[in-house]
């Protein structure tokens, strides 16, 4: 199979969390963000902050990584062969003032959004005045910080694997798009060692922000992974509808050629969510499957370097 795309959706139980806190609200009382129905939400933002963290770890633990590493949010390079935030989060460098600063990211993120609405409350939060002779020490003081009690959070990642690793370079004749070429940064082997490296990060989500360092978790009770063999995204709605669209989506699927997998851990019938991913994983590296190469003859692979001097 070819794979173009590869969807991830997932619901994941979260408890007393504030894992996406809003602005002040009542002087120091700090609010969740909530939708107008009273569902909490995390943004896409942080949805991308916990990805590309879990990433970063993974990354490190793997011998093949080679120089790769996995840049901060508020430095991001160009460096596509070394930087993953770079290539699978994109960036945009107006100073470069051309194409070379700006690239559309492989991988992109929906919120999380509860199934059902959500039911909130309040913590105190106490600053104690630790030294009293010290007039530099910081007052005592209280707060009051809101926080969601238990929420089923929904919640999906893409991959548009074709992009990964490739970036486009356009020919232009008075002003007129005449041409598009692609330029290979990394090999086949690193490409498809990112693609894992990220589908494994939707397994191991964990950096949220937190209700008094409450462990948040993003780690799926119930998942749902597709290869595809287009760029899709209709099954992310697969867990907020009911059983009949549910059955013809997986249809879809299935006459389309798509493969996919299905993990819950709230079912003894079928496969546990770990199940899921270790299918997943093995389907992805097996020889019979391939990333989708929008330029399959060209195998020249150049550096960010060269690409932005225009070699």
């Amino acid at each position: 199979m070819e794979i173009k795309g590869i969807l991830v959706t997932i619901v994941a139980p979260m408890s007393d969390h504030i894992a996406n806190g809003g602005e002040k609200v009542l002087g120091n009382a700090s609010s969740i963000k909530r939708r107008p129905d009273g569902r909490v939400y995390i943004s896409g933002q942080m949805q991308r902050h916990a990805l590309f963290s879990a990433i970063e770890r993974l990354n490190l633990s793997d011998d093949n990584r080679a120089a790769t590493y996995v840049s901060n949010g508020d430095g991001i390079t160009t460096i596509i062969e070394n930087d993953l935030r770079a290539d699978l989060g994109g960036f945009l460098q107006t100073s470069k003032e051309s194409y070379s600063g700006r690239r559309t990211a492989p991988i992109s993120a929906t919120p999380a959004v509860a199934i059902e609405e959500s039911e909130t409350g309040r913590d105190l939060l106490v600053r104690l005045k630790m030294n009293q002779d010290k007039e530099s020490t910081r007052d005592q003081a209280l707060a009051t910080r809101e926080f969601s009690q238990n929420d089923a959070m929904l919640m999906s990642f893409f991959i548009d694997a074709g992009t990964v690793g490739i970036r486009k370079k356009f020919t232009y004749e008075n002003e007129l798009h005449l041409a598009t070429h692609f330029v290979k940064h990394i090999s086949s082997d690193e490409r498809l060692r990112r693609v894992r490296l990220a589908l494994d990060a939707t397994s191991c989500l964990t950096d949220y922000a937190q209700q008094a360092r409450n462990a948040t978790s993003g780690e799926p009770q119930k998942v749902l992974i597709v290869f595809d063999s287009r760029l899709s995204r209709k099954a992310a709605r697969y867990f907020k509808t009911d059983e009949t669209e549910r059955a013809n989506i997986l249809r879809e699927l299935d006459a389309r050629g798509a493969k996919y997998f299905l993990g819950d851990d709230t079912s003894a019938d079928g496969d546990n969510v770990f199940e899921a991913y270790q299918k997943a994983d093995e389907f992805l590296n097996s020889g019979e499957n391939k990333l989708f190469d929008p330029d399959p003859e060209n195998t020249q692979l150049v550096s960010t370097a060269d690409f932005e001097k225009g070699v």
